[in-house]
């Protein structure tokens, strides 16, 4: 084992415990209970010999208070339940309001409750914060490199699901008596959050402590959206390969499409043509005559697989995708969202299919799969050249293997418009457009409006 990894070891194991104390005290002691404590040592200390001086005299107010305020909080007690109401989606970065019923079924009357909803544990596992450098942290001294402890800030920041928002009023409840109040929260991460860990904090009534009682609720979940980008207008390359109104494969001309007009039924017409009022008026079969309207098809190709160690990369993958979802003109063309995420994913979405809902609800819970298999994700891009116009690809950082797979598509004729997503300048040979994952913001809109395919 090297002298890195057992530092890292160590640095992990007191900075995932001092984590843990932090939060506890926290969460139970307020701002004007650290000041009050802050007095009573302060006190103690400058009071010694001096038993008739004033400040021993304020050393032994700050001290009742102090301990007056711990006794009555020791002694607060809540039995509560809370359903939620919460919306069908969220977006990171953009605060919600939700509806949570609170019930109190214990024995005694609640006074005086802030409601709190608690994220999940933000701490960084031991391979990610042995692996994943903070952003500019050569720059920092030797020693901050050593402690990494910046480094653990910002990946305990990163991992934070939600930012929290306590009631806004103190609830008031009876036994069995129920009601209703709004919480707000801003979402941080994409993905499904679960959100049954509810607390109902009991202050004492100086506002130095603080009692947390776990609300008992049902198991609910929100998902959160990717975050998105502003995109510059984008025309892809390609022109209309996909029939939309009938079959896809379908080769007969005027069985689906555009209305024309009506024509009397011949031998082999499809009975769903028949205009059945027109048969009524005339007395004879009538049948529909459609053309064909031909519409684009594009694919949105994310690499899924390892590449950069920064898991925000991966995290801006996702959100580009998003944004591209949102942008491409879906009203006129349809999009395949294509992806490996443990198996192959293809999620349609476009005219008089799927709603975009369902294509950023997809990107929502994507995860990076450590199996890389490019030759499977390569051969479902290539299984649906007939329709497809062109390809977006969305690629985790540049190697041999990613160069391989967009010359493996590129063989196939299929159009593709690779964007390489990593951290600093771009390697050399890279195909297609880099962005810099510190960056993604400028370098989207310095994108050009017509993408043009890859050679």
């Amino acid at each position: 084992m090297s002298h890195a990894t057992v530092r890292f070891r160590i640095l992990h194991f007191l900075y995932h415990r001092g984590s843990a104390v932090q939060h506890w005290f926290s969460m139970r002691i307020r701002p004007a209970g650290i000041g009050a404590l802050l007095i009573v040592s302060l006190g103690s200390f400058m009071s010694i010999g001096q038993p008739r001086n004033s400040i021993f005299q304020i050393f032994c107010l700050s001290l009742g208070m102090v301990s007056l305020a711990l006794f009555w909080v020791i002694f607060r007690r809540a039995r509560l339940s809370a359903t939620f109401q919460l919306p069908r989606q969220a977006t990171v970065g953009k605060e919600i309001s939700y509806s949570v019923s609170l019930k109190n079924i214990g024995k005694y009357k609640v006074r005086a409750a802030l409601i709190a909803q608690t994220p999940a544990d933000p701490r960084p596992t031991l391979r990610e914060f042995s692996q994943t450098p903070e952003p500019g942290e050569e720059k920092r001294n030797i020693f901050d490199r050593m402690m990494a402890f910046y480094r653990w800030q910002w990946l305990l920041s990163g991992k934070k699901t939600f930012q929290i928002d306590s009631s806004a009023s103190p609830v008031d409840l009876d036994p069995d008596e129920t009601t209703r109040l709004t919480l707000r929260l801003t979402p941080l991460r994409r993905g499904v959050i679960p959100m049954e860990k509810i607390r109902a904090q009991l202050p004492d009534p100086l506002g130095f402590f603080q009692k947390n009682k776990l609300i008992t609720a049902p198991t609910s979940s929100l998902v959160v959206l990717p975050k998105r980008y502003r995109l510059p207008p984008i025309v892809m390359p390609g022109s209309a390969a996909f029939r939309i109104g009938g079959e896809e494969t379908s080769n007969a001309i005027g069985s689906s499409g555009e209305f024309v007009g009506l024509r009397d039924y011949r031998p082999g017409d499809p009975l769903r043509l028949i205009h059945w009022k027109s048969w009524a008026h005339t007395g004879r079969p009538v049948v529909k005559e459609l053309e064909d309207t031909f519409y684009p098809r594009y694919a949105l190709v994310i690499d899924t697989f390892p590449g950069s160690a920064d898991e925000q990369v991966f995290e801006e993958i996702v959100s580009i995708a998003a944004s591209f979802i949102v942008a491409l003109d879906q009203t006129e063309s349809l999009l395949d969202l294509m992806f490996i995420s443990g198996k192959t994913y293809t999620v349609t979405a476009g005219r008089n299919m799927e709603r975009t809902d369902k294509l950023l609800e997809a990107l929502a819970a994507v995860q990076i799969d450590p199996a890389e298999d490019f030759a499977t994700l390569s051969k479902s891009v290539r299984s649906h050249k007939e329709s497809v116009t062109s390809c977006l690809l969305i690629l985790n950082g540049w190697d041999t293997s990613r160069e391989d797979f967009v010359k493996s598509l590129l063989k196939a004729g299929i159009p593709c418009v690779p964007l390489v997503i990593g951290n600093g300048p771009a390697p050399e040979g890279t195909i297609g457009h880099w962005l810099d994952a510190r960056e993604i913001a400028r370098d989207l809109l310095r994108l050009p409006t017509h993408l043009s395919a890859a050679n």
